[in-house]
């Protein structure tokens, strides 16, 4: 073999070129993260149940999850965490090698199975399956410079129209928000409630009746009595909306006409989505979100759309806000990458010098050092057709 290169020169050198055009070639696709991807691919399913404990999510959301996870290929293990705050999540490692994407699928596929035993409000909040890390890449923290925002009307507005926007750049696994929005808070009073022999249930079924998005048709539509000249789509009273409108829901009716509405028996308020999370950034009320790096995405490439995508938005901001970022993984990623860019130099000069004074040659010693990069550059090459 050494003999057919050494008679063929020129094709040794296009030989080589083209090897080390394929490594700089490589070298772009090749994914960057703070952590090689030697762990076993994970997907994960997460799930809300607002109020309950953790012993009413062990038992009526999380059981019934891991019990359908079954006949899926490849699942090494699954773990579970059931937490007081109303959240549920179920953690599958599946053996390495395991294409994640097909794994996310089967899941997706058990998980339709256990969706109609699950509680309404779990329902209604939706289960999620993600197949992202568990780290976060990066987290920005929303503040206003002039303090005229709460944490809730900050969190409101990340959640409505920062949020998704940032989970469709390339390379962005998930996005979580750190914070709380707004929710319409109802606080019963149970004194109230026994005077007019009402129960928390009757609150519920009123408020799920009369707070419905109606489809109320047209006037005139086909098929049209002869004569029709006119066709008018009605629009019926959408979502309510207000606190108001809330106060107004109508829980029981007496013959009198007389009536029980939801402000005579309750305190309605706009107030947070959930009171467990708080966050405050230099003492000032915030709000915050994370992003997690998709499967084989570059972390440098997608921490700098991030940033640039944040910068470009926030012109728009209301209340003044201003962005920090608290936390960010791709400095590391750079510093390592230009410490084994450092060590390559410095091995690939050690061994050149040390070439050079035991053959006391100038021609053999460049020759092999002409084939190092050529190596390097291949090797970059070789990982990426393997799928490394």
């Amino acid at each position: 073999m050494a003999r057919f290169f050494i008679d063929r020169p020129i094709f040794a050198w296009v030989l080589a070129i083209v090897v080390m055009l394929a490594g700089l070639l490589a070298i772009e696709r090749l994914p960057l993260e703070q952590y090689p991807d030697i762990a076993p691919p994970r997907v994960s399913i997460n799930a809300t149940y607002p109020g309950a404990s953790a012993k009413t999510i062990e038992d009526s959301v999380t059981q019934v999850i891991e019990q359908k996870m079954k006949g899926l290929d490849g699942l090494l293990s699954m773990s579970s965490n059931s937490s007081s705050a109303g959240q549920a999540t179920v953690s599958l490692s599946f053996n390495a090698g395991t294409n994640a994407d097909v794994a996310q699928m089967q899941v997706q596929n058990k998980l339709q199975q256990a969706l109609s035993q699950l509680p309404q409000a779990v329902q209604n909040q939706g289960v999620t399956v993600t197949k992202t890390g568990t780290d976060f890449l990066v987290i920005l923290s929303f503040y206003s410079a002039t303090d005229s925002a709460t944490s809730i009307q900050i969190g409101d507005y990340l959640n409505s129209s920062v949020l998704d926007i940032v989970s469709r750049l390339d390379g962005v696994g998930d996005v979580q928000l750190l914070g709380t929005g707004h929710a319409m808070r109802i606080w019963l009073d149970p004194a109230r409630l026994a005077a007019v022999a009402l129960m928390p249930s009757d609150i519920s079924s009123a408020i799920t009746s009369q707070n419905a998005q109606v489809s109320a048709g047209q006037v005139g539509g086909l098929p049209a009595a002869p004569g029709q000249q006119l066709n008018v789509t009605i629009t019926a009273r959408s979502k309510l909306q207000s606190v108001r409108e809330f106060r107004e829901i109508v829980l029981k009716t007496a013959s009198d006409g007389s009536a029980v509405r939801l402000g005579d028996v309750a305190r309605v308020e706009l107030g947070g989505d959930s009171y467990t999370i708080g966050t405050r950034f230099k003492g000032r009320p915030s709000a915050a979100m994370g992003i997690k790096l998709a499967q084989g995405a570059n972390a440098i490439a997608v921490a700098d759309a991030v940033k640039a995508k944040v910068a470009e938005l926030q012109p728009g901001f209301p209340y003044q806000l201003r962005s920090e970022l608290t936390y960010d993984t791709s400095p590391f990623v750079k510093i390592s990458i230009e410490e084994v860019v450092k060590t390559l130099l410095e091995a690939v000069a050690l061994v050149v010098v040390v070439m050079y004074l035991f053959m006391q040659n100038l021609r053999a010693t460049l020759i092999p050092a002409i084939a190092v990069p050529v190596v390097l550059l291949g090797t970059f090459g070789v990982l990426a057709a393997a799928g490394y």
